[in-house]
């Protein structure tokens, strides 16, 4: 019999070492707060648009953003709602067959109090040793009673260690329940937010298609202007590019580019905190279909005041001027990176920059709904690559 509850003990021990099903808890609580923490910063950017209820295509943007957060937010609860309910029945269930093991061992300690030999040896150890019958019987005896004790001390210890474990899983038993009346409560209120914001957008959406022709004609004059940008840029690294070419990278510049390129889906963000409003490549606008956005690069829009900052250790190789705003390209070794639509230079051409040094002050646009976007690019050579393939997830 204790065999046998040793072994479902070892059983019991075992469930915890058994990866559970998809995430864990700790991985759910982790993304939940991260998407927290994005909605928030959106919600900011919001705060800094213009103090009316007109619809403005950067407030939708930004209304997107968040209904997206939102729902990933609802699916990222729902989820760890239905991991907290596999954890609480593993508990439960571990709980409840401890208690088992418990009972065992309580019963077999009862069992052998109660045997008339051993209670006559507990009743008088001193009287069971002196009523020996020679010297070789009383070591007997004597190893007897030492061995009685020991395994007594044993069956009290099993009692009191199944005890505190089965104390352990009724406080995580309880802590998960709160842990998932936390979850319910979140979902309920994202949930009431995302109908808010729904609503939101649906208004907005309504408001921006009566402006249509006007608003098509905006969006035409930006995407010339990201044009003129794209069209100097390229020029730029184009003439980097050829001069380069015509040089040998010393050891110092291959290292670097080798780092650059090993950092490869690592790299930090262009700004520290913001969204990806604009994704590289060709793209349909979210409210005219018949508008096609060719982006060169990705836009990160972020709050007033925000610094663009270098993604990788290098060198500032050019500074200029295009539409009202300043761009800089930084070289590492073969690869370049572009920040565009900064007011303001915290570098020069020559200087060496560090991981996360601020490049220069990010352009907020009075006539763009106050919008604070950063513009970046990454070249190897002459060819431009997706960003989004290269900055941290």
């Amino acid at each position: 019999m204790a065999v046998k509850r040793n072994i479902l003990v070892f059983a019991l021990c075992s469930l915890f070492l058994v990866p559970a099903f998809g995430e864990s808890v700790k991985d759910l609580q982790k993304k939940q707060k991260k998407l927290q923490q994005e909605i928030e910063q959106t919600n900011k950017m919001l705060k800094q648009t213009k103090k009316d209820e007109t619809a403005t295509l950067n407030k939708l943007e930004l209304l997107g953003k968040n209904i997206q957060n939102q729902k990933q937010l609802i699916r990222t609860l729902d989820n760890e709602i239905t991991a907290l309910n596999r954890e609480m029945n593993t508990l439960t269930n571990t709980r409840d067959s401890l208690q088992v093991v418990l009972v065992g061992y309580k019963n077999d300690y009862a069992m052998m109090i109660r045997k008339s030999h051993f209670a006559r040896v507990q009743q008088s150890p001193l009287l069971f040793l002196l009523s020996s019958d020679s010297f070789q019987q009383l070591a007997r005896r004597a190893r007897y009673l030492q061995e009685f004790a020991h395994f007594r001390q044993q069956q009290v210890r099993r009692i009191e260690d199944t005890q505190a474990e089965i104390d352990i899983q009724n406080d995580l038993l309880q802590a998960n329940k709160n842990d998932k009346q936390t979850a319910l409560s979140s979902r309920k209120r994202e949930q009431a937010n995302l109908k808010r914001d729904e609503r939101k957008q649906q208004n907005m959406l309504n408001q921006l298609k009566t402006k249509e022709k006007d608003l098509s004609k905006q969006l035409q004059q930006k995407q010339k202007k990201v044009n003129e940008l794209n069209k100097k840029i390229d020029e730029m690294v184009r003439k980097e590019a050829e001069k380069a070419s015509k040089t040998t990278l010393t050891k110092d510049q291959q290292l670097i580019a080798g780092g650059f390129e090993a950092n490869k889906g690592r790299l930090p963000w262009p700004v520290e905190k913001g969204m990806i409003s604009g994704h590289f490549g060709k793209q349909q606008h979210p409210v005219y279909s018949q508008v096609i956005m060719d982006n060169k690069g990705i836009y990160l829009q972020t709050v007033a005041g925000a610094k663009a900052r270098a993604v990788y250790k290098g060198e500032v190789t050019s500074c200029f001027m295009v539409g009202g705003t300043y761009a800089v390209i930084v070289q590492h070794g073969n690869y370049r990176t572009v920040y565009s639509n900064l007011k303001s230079l915290s570098v020069k051409q020559g200087d060496k920059v560090e991981t996360k040094q601020a490049i220069g002050t990010i352009f907020t646009d009075p006539e763009q709904d106050q919008k604070t976007e950063l513009y970046f690019q990454i070249y190897k050579d002459r060819n431009i690559l997706n960003p989004e393939l290269w900055i941290a997830k």
